[in-house]
């Protein structure tokens, strides 16, 4: 009796009920673990309905797909956003071209109806067909500078007016008038015009840091004046072949915007007093960036198009402190050919000298070191004699 007594307490322990607390925290546990395992895929009836719809509006547009390119051809769809694409480029081009030639209109237009030079009204002016204008820039202290030209590359006289007749290629030299107008300086060039008469005066104040404003006003005027194909700016202690100038932009004529130049890209300069010096060095980014491409200031020339826009924009037109950078500036986001020619910037001998020799005769000829002829009143007339094209050839060529 006394060994049964252990086994039949041991059955009242295996058959006691389980408490309520505890079946009730398990039924809490298994109903969280069901939500947690079950939540991610359950989707209810409103939102089996809403993705039946989205599938109903996209199946359309995959259909439409399908149905013009051909199932599973994606080549073929690429191919056509390429040539969409394409399509939008060529009609921006043509839209460019079709705003410059407004431009130009527009300056006929103004020309026509502005005050001529003398001051009367003119109502029914006619524009002066030329092909090329050459303007160069002169200042009052240069008259030994201009003198060395005219004996040199620029004809004088009656074969200057007959260059003008005959080839349509107008020179100037181009100069504004002094602080004090009707002054010293403006009657001793008015004395020099009157015996040469190679000047162009621009309603423009001189000065060495007004370059800029300078060349601009160059281009506005002479667009005004003349309906040429192309406009060029040249330093007065520069060396020109006249006649590899011409041929040169006669190869560009059917082009219509072209900027033709020695093309460059110095370094910004942001140190005061340095040579060159750019107050705006800041526009180009960090410290040691270098400028855009654009042609060296000595000597550069661009189509009618181009001289159009800077007149009809010139209100609007930044102007930096060095005159070539400005230019340059004008016209970055146009849809123009740059035109990098060595030959615009030859050293003066024995670099042009050698070329000459080999047949390769330079358009232009100067010293980097002194952003011209250094000492060019003295030194001009070896430079022609060693790297002229001679005196004949401008009167040879085609325009």
């Amino acid at each position: 009796m006394v060994s049964e007594r252990p086994a039949q307490s041991e059955k009242k322990v295996r058959g006691r009920a389980m408490p309520a607390k505890a079946i009730m925290v398990l039924c809490m546990l298994s109903f969280f673990f069901g939500l947690l395992f079950s939540g991610s895929m359950w989707v209810t009836p409103l939102q089996k309905r809403e993705e039946a719809a989205n599938n109903a509006l996209i199946d359309p547009k995959l259909s439409l797909i399908t149905n013009r390119f051909g199932e599973g051809d994606q080549r073929d769809i690429i191919g056509e956003v390429t040539k969409t694409h394409q399509a939008i480029q060529s009609l921006d081009k043509t839209i460019s071209a079709l705003e410059m030639e407004l431009a130009v209109a527009r300056t006929s237009q103004t020309a026509t109806s502005s005050s001529s030079l003398d001051g009367s009204l003119s109502t029914n002016k006619v524009l002066k067909k030329a092909f090329v204008v050459i303007g160069i820039n002169t200042a009052f202290s240069s008259k030994k500078r201009r003198e060395s030209v005219r004996e040199t590359w620029l004809p004088r006289g009656s074969k200057l007016k007959r260059l003008e007749q005959e080839k349509g290629i107008v020179i100037r030299f181009v100069i504004g008038h002094s602080a004090t107008p009707g002054g010293v300086l403006d009657r001793a060039i008015d004395a020099e015009d009157t015996e040469t008469k190679d000047f162009l005066r621009l309603d423009h104040v001189e000065g060495y840091h007004e370059l800029s404003m300078k060349t601009k006003i160059y281009f506005s005027t002479v667009v005004a004046i003349w309906d040429a194909d192309f406009y060029v700016k040249v330093d007065d202690d520069v060396h020109v072949n006249l006649g590899m100038l011409i041929t040169t932009l006669a190869r560009y004529r059917a082009k219509p915007r072209v900027y033709i130049g020695c093309m460059k890209s110095g370094p910004v300069l942001s140190q005061k007093g340095a040579r060159y010096h750019e107050p705006e060095f800041w526009k180009f980014g960090e410290e040691g960036n270098r400028y855009f491409r654009h042609a060296t200031g000595q000597i550069y020339a661009i189509s009618k198009d181009l001289a159009a826009y800077i007149s009809i924009n010139a209100p609007i037109l930044h102007r930096y402190a060095n005159e070539d950078v400005s230019l340059g500036s004008w016209f970055i986001g146009l849809d123009v050919e740059h035109v990098n020619d060595k030959s615009m910037c030859c050293g003066t001998p024995p670099d042009c000298e050698w070329k000459t020799q080999a047949g390769n005769v330079c358009i232009a000829s100067f010293d980097w070191s002194c952003s011209g002829i250094c000492k060019s009143v003295e030194r001009m007339k070896d430079v022609h004699n060693s790297c002229g094209e001679g005196d004949g050839a401008i009167w040879n060529v085609l325009t």
